[in-house]
């Protein structure tokens, strides 16, 4: 399972399964699990987060995700780790700082304003980047050595929708309709 991807954040992700260009399974952890456990040939399986594009590991063993082993009391942190609140890092210039010190309710409060305004404003356009990463991932994970894998990329990165689809208009069923579902969001309304 990749570093960034918790056993948690698995069981609420949804998932599709291939046996070489074969679409075999998905939906839920759980059901592809369940899918996956039948096949006699599952260990060569290649499994993808439909969320991300990522090709992920994992153990057919498993029945369910690990819970964290209770330790005792946890150790404090800074922030408000009940509302959600975790303190990191920030590496800003003193002209920065000097100018988050000087907005209503601080540094923290003003950065979060930032924050929530640019989420705003570039919410399309964040969507279409996820979208197109998401389809490369799984791309370049499995049809790589496709023909015109090279260009599908440039088109699908350059917003060019009808050049994509023909481009991968070859490609087997079950690929390219998982392009489609992946990269549906990634295409502009322009």
């Amino acid at each position: 399972m990749p570093a960034s991807t918790t056993p948690t954040a698995l069981a609420s992700t949804t998932m599709t399964a291939f046996s070489g260009f074969r679409r075999i399974a998905s939906g839920t952890r759980s059901e592809v699990l369940a899918q996956l456990r039948q096949l006699p040939d599952a260990a060569s399986v290649l499994l993808f987060d439909d969320s991300t594009g990522a090709q992920l590991d994992l153990d057919l063993r498993e029945e369910a995700p690990a819970e964290p082993e209770a330790t005792g009391e946890a150790p404090r942190t800074v922030g408000r780790p009940k509302l959600g609140v975790v303190a990191r890092e920030v590496t800003l210039l003193p002209r920065h700082w000097e100018w988050l010190g000087r907005q209503p309710g601080g540094a923290s409060v003003a950065l979060r304003r930032l924050v929530d305004d640019a989420r705003r404003v570039h919410a399309d356009r964040d969507t279409e980047r996820a979208a197109r990463e998401a389809t490369y991932r799984f791309m370049t994970a499995i049809a790589g050595d496709l023909p015109g894998f090279e260009e599908a990329t440039r088109a699908l990165f350059a917003g060019e929708r009808e050049r994509f689809d023909e481009l991968v208009a070859p490609w087997p069923e079950d690929i390219r309709a998982h392009l489609q579902k992946l990269s549906a969001a990634g295409w502009s309304a322009a």
